[in-house]
């Protein structure tokens, strides 16, 4: 029984991860803001609100996880966001102050409160939602860009600092994926969120969630570092084909 902890599950690729992760032989912890979200999610998971932004939060989130199913297995640091598209001389700094907390400090508060276990036990996966921003950058998006880009060295890092513990790091960045990731860039603006998608096929949830589980099936000594997944449709951030 291997203990399954996803962050920002409610919704998305995070709960797309849980449904096709709750197996049998797994227990889940689902963690979310939206917590009401989560309750009809998976049968028998353990579901608890979550900020991953606030460490007394994740410190409580997790004490109560590890309670309700043992020791973490796998960590999955789903919860992140992107705010807006200012230039850096149009912008007043509140979207970058909420996007450096959440994609980094949050991703860093999670994984330093369960890593030490792993270690300790001699096994255990980190799965890291990354992005192909984190590969190349466009404009607007340069503290989302900047976060992503932090999350591959904050990766790699690990994996060098864990070497001969059994651990194994994962990080899997996808490009376009419609979920209600642009709905939140733009605050709720339905209009401009369904123009991103508009006249391509983008990548779904599942086909993350897909990623992610054949990347925790590998043999304990197969460990996938990364995994770059495009839409056929989209070559590079701003080259996305289109029909008319």
């Amino acid at each position: 029984m291997k203990h399954i902890l996803i962050t920002g599950a409610s919704s998305g690729i995070g709960a797309a991860v849980a449904k096709r992760l709750a197996k049998p032989d797994s227990r889940l912890s689902l963690g979310a803001r939206r917590v009401e979200r989560l309750d009809d999610l998976v049968d028998g998971a353990f579901c608890h609100q979550l900020d991953v932004t606030d460490e007394q939060s994740v410190q409580e989130f997790i004490e109560q996880a590890v309670d309700a199913n043992g020791p973490v297995d796998v960590l999955v640091n789903n919860a992140g966001l992107a705010r807006g598209l200012e230039r850096v001389a149009e912008a007043d700094g509140v979207a970058w102050r909420e996007m450096v907390e959440t994609n980094i400090f949050g991703v860093l508060y999670m994984t330093n409160r369960v890593l030490p276990s792993m270690i300790e036990r001699g096994q255990g996966h980190v799965v890291m939602l990354g992005s192909i921003a984190g590969h190349e950058t466009y404009e607007g998006g340069s503290v989302y860009c900047a976060t992503k880009r932090g999350l591959i060295s904050i990766t790699e890092a690990i994996r060098i600092e864990t070497r001969g513990t059994g651990i194994r790091v994962t990080s899997v960045d996808p490009g376009m994926v419609e979920t209600e990731f642009s709905l939140v860039r733009f605050k709720g603006d339905t209009e401009r969120s369904e123009a991103v998608y508009q006249g391509t096929r983008p990548l779904s949830g599942e086909d993350i969630a897909d990623c992610i589980e054949f990347a925790l099936s590998r043999p304990d000594h197969v460990c996938i570092d990364n995994m770059l997944v495009m839409p056929t449709d989209q070559v590079r951030t701003r080259h996305v084909h289109r029909s008319e």
